[in-house]
């Protein structure tokens, strides 16, 4: 259970998010569509102030378990962590975790990785800045 708290507590929270009714399917549980939107844009946004760019979009994302039920009224938070960088992408984990307002505590809900890629204005990839890959000590390999 430790090495689970250390790597929460490394990672950054990159939005908060309240479930609400119409959010829900016909058993009372968040959609899973938007849990996965949820992530995506919390995530795009990260990977944006990360590299220092506007121009970030989703390439991929790993397998998500859907570990634990959401439902109406509960606050979910999402954090981000910086994995590692490629050429012209970022490499995130992110975390989706439903939080208790009567005792401060958080649980898993799910988990992923993301990548993104910086872009130009043609939507062609572009190479994040070495400034960017240096900053956060993950130059990509050579």
């Amino acid at each position: 259970m430790q090495n689970v708290w250390r790597q929460q507590s490394k990672m950054k929270l990159i939005s908060t998010h309240m479930c609400k009714e119409n959010d829900c399917g016909y058993h009372g549980n968040l959609f899973g569509g938007i849990m996965l939107g949820w992530l995506d844009e919390s995530a795009v946004a990260y990977a944006c102030q990360v590299c220092e760019t506007p121009r970030m979009v989703t390439v991929s994302m790993d397998k998500v378990e859907f570990l634990k039920p959401v439902r109406p009224g509960q606050i979910i938070k999402i954090y981000g962590e910086l994995v590692k960088f490629g050429m012209s992408s970022c490499t995130l984990n992110v975390q989706a975790r439903r939080y208790s307002t009567y005792n401060g505590t958080e649980r898993v809900v799910c988990q992923t990785n993301m990548k993104f890629v910086r872009i130009d204005g043609d939507g062609e990839a572009v190479p994040v800045s070495n400034y960017v890959k240096q900053k956060y000590g993950l130059e990509s390999p050579s």
